[in-house]
């Protein structure tokens, strides 16, 4: 993965449904600490990395389920400011990805603010694919779901592999 993820733009899609207080205090970090090491190790080989998750299942947009408290924790145990982005597709998105430095980290809003991700629908799924140069599945917890960023996205782009949390917990 290192020589194919050199200084190319490499989506990560992770499973980081982690459990928040009212206060939107997270309360358990283990699905973001399973993540780091398939994120550090990109990052440590020089790749962009559009990272891609989601919180719990919204009705579209809805604040209390926006990713925005696991930016501290997640800049914290990577080491580096993480930047997030208060959308998943469009051109603000295609902005930042395009200004994402070699070993940076763009944090896309929770994909299931569209009701796209969860139908697979194939144009949503084009849209995330056209974002990126390879392709970083390793969201357990999801990946058995047919979903536009787990299943539809391979259809749009290779290479596609599987990230090291998804190969310990398979192989």
């Amino acid at each position: 993965m290192a020589s194919a993820a050199a200084r190319k733009k490499v989506f990560v899609r992770a499973d980081l449904n982690v459990p928040l207080d009212d206060n939107q205090t997270i309360t358990d970090d283990t699905r973001i600490r399973a993540a780091i090491p398939t994120i550090k190790y990109l990052i440590d080989n020089g790749a962009k990395v559009i990272f891609s998750t989601h919180l719990r299942r919204p009705k579209g947009v809805t604040p209390k389920f926006s990713l925005a408290p696991l930016v501290p924790r997640l800049s914290e145990l990577l080491g580096i400011q993480v930047t997030k982005v208060d959308d998943c597709i469009g051109p603000e998105v295609e902005s930042l990805v395009a200004s994402l430095p070699e070993g940076g980290v763009l944090l896309l809003e929770n994909v299931r603010f569209y009701k796209e991700e969860e139908k697979n629908d194939p144009e949503f799924a084009k849209k995330l694919a056209s974002l990126a140069d390879l392709y970083v599945n390793d969201a357990f917890g999801t990946a058995h779901r047919a979903h536009a960023s787990t299943e539809g996205f391979t259809k749009f782009l290779k290479p596609s592999v599987a990230g090291f949390l998804l190969q310990k917990l398979i192989f």
